[in-house]
């Protein structure tokens, strides 16, 4: 994939700054991401760390970091259960360079495990095609039932230790301009804007806590999405001669295009390793379905095969644990799994064999919860935690702010005495705290409110009074008087009409 390309899908220039700067290497020459820099899109430093990242393709066996046998026996799966013949289809699947993947097919000829059938037809007529012999069917079988991995090489621990390393998220800054593009859409106090900035910028740990509904996890999200720098993660990583698989496509954002260029991709030729997948720094969430098996590595009898656990494919992203607290394990025993990484900043897992090995612990991690941090973490645990942000309810200015903007975006006003009523409904007669989530609540059941009816959506008392009595579980006096005389009405002890009952029960919401 071209880096100017790569780098718009991160989102670090755009697609116009891309294709003006491809206009001029097309009439004037030379490279698209030179002429971005000339443009002023793309700073020289910026391009020379990308540029810099991209790790290289290994030219032999040596330089892979995997033993020629696990990588002769992953080739002869590939083979077997992919019936893939040509050495450019073989290079594509294990993704190493050509030379390399021819090398390992020699190796395979000269050993008799292959045979050679001769050139291929159609778009492989100028390659040779390959075929299992008896004995290469035999010991394909035979690392099949070690393990039936059969996708791209893996690459070393320390290669990925390394890697790591290379890609800590607290080399990416992240700038005050920043944070306010991108909470732009939301209301929220300057003051906290001041804190979370340090705490994104550090890497260590943070705890967003106070009341439901005032935006934790949209604080987390928003933070995960701020950063723009591209990581490698490899399709699966090599230790102690067992394979676990790391990338993810379900959480894992390429920033690749598989058909770029018909394959004769920039990186390709410039030597990029294609066992690691340029991504967006990733973003996990995970919230009460979280314990302790999915924080370890997850080992298939069948497969023979790992699959890294939920943290390890967040490694050089961030790690968001939502509603912390409402898991089905106690919360002292998922930290307790946490104070060493967040202290010492490394992990050890451990494989079905009883060897453990070590992997570098970088992520940012966020704890989000309603419930008071003192009764789920101990003294200790929290100190381990640097960074501990509360989201209390909104002022009353801030709650009109946030009333004002969700309406605005259903293209409707909010005026004066709706807002007062709403507050008042709330907090004066129903005794609750104003939250974030209560305009977005009021004015969606508006909408579907005015739907309903056939008619243009506005803001008015009735319409907000209905929306406020979906908002909490409960009735109070007065609607329970409403519902009881709405039962008897429908035991026959009554006969006021549904409607009437609930029009008197919203007058006396209104006085």
């Amino acid at each position: 994939m071209k880096l100017e390309e790569m780098l718009c899908s991160a989102g670090v220039i755009t697609r116009q700054q891309t294709r003006q700067a491809q206009d001029l290497a097309d009439s004037q020459g030379g490279r698209a991401v030179d002429h971005l820099v000339e443009l002023s899109f793309l700073s020289r430093e910026r391009l020379e760390t990308v540029e810099q990242a991209v790790p290289a393709a290994p030219k032999s066996v040596a330089e892979s970091e995997v033993s020629e046998a696990e990588l002769l026996n992953l080739l002869l799966k590939i083979m077997l259960t992919r019936a893939l013949e040509t050495p450019g289809r073989l290079s594509e699947a294990i993704k190493l360079p050509m030379g390399l993947t021819n090398a390992l097919l020699q190796t395979a000829v000269d050993r008799k495990l292959v045979e050679i059938l001769g050139r291929g037809s159609g778009d492989s007529a100028l390659e040779l095609r390959h075929q299992l012999s008896g004995l290469g069917r035999e010991r394909a079988a035979a690392a099949l039932e070690i393990n039936q991995y059969n996708g791209p090489a893996p690459v070393s621990l320390e290669a990925y230790s390394s890697r790591i390393e290379r890609q800590r998220i607290i080399q990416e800054r992240v700038s005050r301009d920043r944070i306010d593009v991108a909470f732009d859409d939301l209301v929220v106090e300057d003051s906290f804007i001041q804190r979370l900035g340090p705490a994104v910028n550090s890497g260590r740990a943070i705890l967003l806590y106070g009341p439901a509904g005032n935006g934790k996890t949209t604080v987390a999200e928003k933070v995960a999405a701020i950063f723009s720098d591209i990581v490698y993660i490899p399709y699966a990583l090599e230790v102690q001669g067992q394979i676990i698989k790391i990338f993810d496509p379900s959480l894992h954002e390429s920033v690749e295009s598989d058909d770029d260029n018909q394959g004769r991709s920039v990186l390709k030729k410039a030597g990029h390793d294609r066992r690691w997948v340029a991504c967006k720094r990733p973003v996990v969430i995970t919230g009460g379905e979280l314990n302790l098996e999915m924080l370890d590595l997850t080992y298939s009898v069948e497969a023979g095969f790992y699959e890294a656990p939920l943290h390890m494919k967040a490694f050089n992203g961030t790690f968001i644990i939502d509603d912390f607290g409402r898991q089905l394990i106690s919360p002292e025993r998922l930290l307790n799994r946490w104070i060493v990484p967040l202290q010492s900043r490394v992990d050890y897992l451990k494989l079905h064999t009883g060897k453990a090995f070590q992997v570098p612990f970088d992520e940012l991690v966020i704890f989000s919860t309603n419930l008071d941090p003192k009764d789920l973490m101990d003294p200790a645990f929290l100190r381990r935690i640097p960074y501990k942000l509360a989201t209390p309810g909104p002022s009353e200015d801030a709650f009109r702010a946030i009333f004002e903007h969700v309406a605005g975006k259903e293209g409707m006003t909010l005026p004066d005495e709706v807002h007062r009523f709403v507050v008042d409904e709330l907090t004066v007669r129903r005794g609750v705290e104003l939250a974030c989530y209560q305009p977005k609540f009021i004015v969606d059941q508006v909408v579907a409110a005015c739907k309903f009816d056939g008619r243009e959506a506005a803001m008015d008392s009735d319409t907000v009074a209905q929306a406020i009595s979906n908002l909490y579980v409960g009735l109070d006096g007065a609607q329970e008087g409403a519902a009881a005389r709405q039962n008897r009405a429908l035991d026959g002890q009554a006969k006021a009409p549904a409607d009437d009952v609930w029009n008197e029960a919203r007058q006396q919401l209104r006085n």
